[in-house]
């Protein structure tokens, strides 16, 4: 579990040094390029940006491992707290200490996090046949992530960054529960690479990753990290968990003390992603030295 837990660390650690890189990036494109895979190929000149993806590539390649070695229900928790290391790096590149916000931000997104892990004590899981009816809980968050896409049209701005990052998130949230689900697949005995190529999860996978990519570059390029991370961060572990227990059959303790530790660490865990996503560190794309371009 020791293992576990630093895998998991690490892996929020480059994730949150990837997005305060990629949100540099992303927010000095025009506006009329959310959505589109222009948007992507603009960035992919940026060395800036390509130095954030690949924080957040190998920050992926570390949660991977934690996903091979634990249910995701135990993991998912450790990803959420990419928000404190974002807010960390932003803090260092503008050489500013935290205040009372940032560090009450963080003692609740770590004691939400150990919370849950605690009283909750996640175990179990299995892998489900391709053709499961229990895919169908895949197929609702999708069509989720698909109505905040379409909601977030209609917005402005600022809404629109939460919406289009919650649905990142979101997104993000089902490419872990693949991802737990292809690797397990893949080290069961009498499976392989051979085995998993001839099922759907591993493309599926790869079409969720890349989506997830456009919707949170989209949302970078809307507003800053204050408005568009705190969404993406809180998504992704609540669709990752609910996904674990409906698709991978993990299991949560469910006595009354144990639910109660579960809840109050969940929003713990909500409350401070929140108030660290409102740090004005995270906004100095707006206020410091970096100006921001023609957006039309």
């Amino acid at each position: 579990m020791i293992v576990t837990v630093i895998l998991g660390l690490a892996a929020a650690a480059l994730l949150g040094v990837g997005f305060v890189a990629q949100q540099h990036a992303a927010y000095a494109e025009p506006l009329k390029d959310m959505l589109r895979v222009r948007l992507l190929l603009d960035l992919v000149r940026k060395p800036l940006w390509l130095s954030g993806i690949g924080a957040m590539i190998c920050g992926q390649i570390l949660g991977a491992l934690a996903l091979q070695r634990a249910d995701v229900s135990r993991v998912e928790p450790l990803f959420a707290t990419n928000l404190i290391f974002a807010l960390a790096v932003a803090a260092s590149v503008y050489r500013e200490p935290l205040g009372g916000r940032e560090w009450l931000g963080a003692v609740l997104v770590s004691g939400g996090v150990a919370a849950f892990l605690v009283f909750g004590q996640p175990y179990g899981g299995r892998v489900p046949s391709s053709v499961s009816v229990v895919w169908l809980a895949m197929l609702v968050i999708l069509v989720l992530a698909a109505g905040l896409v379409l909601a977030a049209v209609r917005v402005e701005l600022p809404a629109k960054a939460m919406l289009l990052a919650a649905a990142a998130g979101t997104l993000f949230g089902v490419q872990d529960v693949l991802t737990r689900d292809s690797l397990v697949r893949l080290n069961m005995p009498g499976h392989g690479p051979g085995a998993l190529v001839m099922t759907w999860q591993p493309y599926t996978l790869f079409v969720i990753a890349l989506l997830g990519i456009l919707l949170n570059q989209s949302a970078f390029d809307a507003a800053p990290l204050r408005i568009s991370l705190p969404a993406m961060t809180a998504a992704e572990p609540v669709i990752g968990i609910v996904l674990g227990v409906a698709i991978l059959g993990e299991r949560l303790r469910v006595d009354p003390v144990a639910l109660a530790g579960e809840v109050a660490g969940l929003m713990a865990l909500v409350a401070g992603i929140i108030m660290l996503g409102r740090s004005p560190f995270l906004a100095k794309t707006e206020q410091g030295s970096y100006r921001r371009p023609d957006r039309t």
